[in-house]
């Protein structure tokens, strides 16, 4: 059973094992990504070029794919990592940020997942055109650019679809965050609405969810901590912070204060089966 205890002893391996991740992410949050895993514990890495990630992967401890900024050499880089990734059996994790944009997204997402991510994160949009897509590749997608316009809640019998179908755990960003794997379910309530006007908030979750599927086998569980840990941490930023200016700053703080004790108090999780 998913508890408060799980999320502490996860926190604890970040810190005590410092994991290395690689993250190929959307270029306008990189520096904001790499405070949050360093805030977090765990110690950021922002290789790009496709003549060095097939070697640099095989040295980290998990990976991030984050299509935000996407470019042909990315894309490319992209491909060869998360390919390594899998043969060398090191976790990495899907963010399809903006998939509905165009159909090289959709392309290039869709050839990312013949790598096997261990989880895909992002938000109920973004999952739901991802669904449609998989079912029919001439969809003509939805979206108002990377925004989120439907509910996590509307995107959790999808994501169960998906996450059957690819074998991997999907992590749904919204008012609730759901995690599930197709047959289990944790539901995440903390959190604040803030969050969405700060540019890379979702993109600073699916690198945390990265951070602790380094540390943690049990991949549901590990996605579930990631948005508990960010969420608790927004929960406690917004009670001195006034605006997005800034909560960013104060969430970078939360996540390096973070403790067992926060976690215990503040918590708001649920697991579904």
């Amino acid at each position: 059973m998913f508890n408060p205890e799980i999320l502490i002893s996860i926190l604890h391996a970040i810190r005590t094992k410092n994991p290395l991740i690689h993250n190929i992410t959307n270029q306008v949050v990189t520096q904001f990504t790499a405070n949050i895993l360093l805030s977090l514990g765990a110690s950021p890495a922002m290789i790009n070029a496709e003549e060095e990630v097939v070697e640099f992967v095989q040295k980290t401890n998990a990976l991030v794919v984050n299509i935000g900024t996407l470019s042909l050499p990315q894309s490319r880089a992209m491909n060869l990592a998360s390919h390594t990734a899998y043969q060398h059996h090191i976790p990495w994790v899907l963010d399809p940020v903006g998939i509905s944009i165009s159909s090289f997204r959709q392309e290039t997402t869709f050839k990312l997942l013949r790598s096997h991510p261990a989880a895909i994160r992002g938000n109920a949009s973004e999952i739901i055109n991802l669904y449609h897509y998989h079912e029919n590749a001439s969809f003509m997608t939805r979206g108002h650019g990377v925004d989120n316009i439907d509910s996590s809640k509307k995107a959790l019998e999808i994501a169960k679809k998906l996450a059957l179908r690819y074998k991997t755990v999907i992590s749904i960003s919204g008012k609730t965050d759901y995690i599930t794997n197709g047959i289990e379910t944790v539901s995440v309530q903390n959190s604040h609405f803030l969050l969405t006007k700060i540019t890379g908030s979702g993109c600073a979750a699916t690198a945390i969810t990265a951070a602790c599927l380094a540390v943690e086998k049990n991949t549901l569980y590990a996605c579930a901590a990631a948005m508990s840990f960010i969420g608790i941490a927004a929960d406690l930023a917004m009670r001195y912070s006034k605006a997005p200016g800034s909560l960013q700053i104060a969430l970078l703080d939360e996540l390096y204060l973070l403790n067992a004790e926060k976690i215990i108090k503040n918590v708001k999780i649920n697991y579904i089966n």
